[in-house]
């Protein structure tokens, strides 16, 4: 099993900054990647950034140039340095881990609990 926690999140004001961390523990081994999702009220939970076991960075359009991922793969960890946030970020942030079955037959999907972000005006 893979346990995810995440940290980091809470109230900001507009055209600031957070950063979320997420650290994996438990069966890590043949992770394919990790990453972001939000969910806003009312709306689908949406993909924010991923960064793959070759380190190759996925972002959603609306954050681009805004929101960076890295990891630390010492520490298990991984980071979303969160700038110039707008109204439009508050959300529930969840880590993703995406890592090989076994049997090396699928792909397992894990998610932390999810962290607050509020933007306000």
């Amino acid at each position: 099993q893979v346990q995810l926690v995440e940290s980091g999140g809470g109230l900001v004001q507009a055209g600031g900054s957070l950063r979320l961390s997420c650290t994996a523990s438990g069966s890590i081994s043949s992770i394919l990647s990790m990453g972001w999702y939000r969910q806003a009220p009312g709306k689908q939970r949406e993909l924010v950034a991923a960064i793959t076991s070759g380190a190759n960075t996925n972002y959603a359009d609306s954050v681009k140039g805004r929101f960076t991922i890295s990891r630390d793969d010492a520490k298990n960890t991984v980071y979303l340095q969160m700038n110039s946030l707008t109204l439009e970020d508050t959300a529930v942030y969840y880590c993703n881990l995406v890592k090989w079955h076994p049997t090396f037959t699928r792909t397992n999907d894990y998610w932390g609990q999810g962290t607050q972000v509020t933007v306000s005006s």
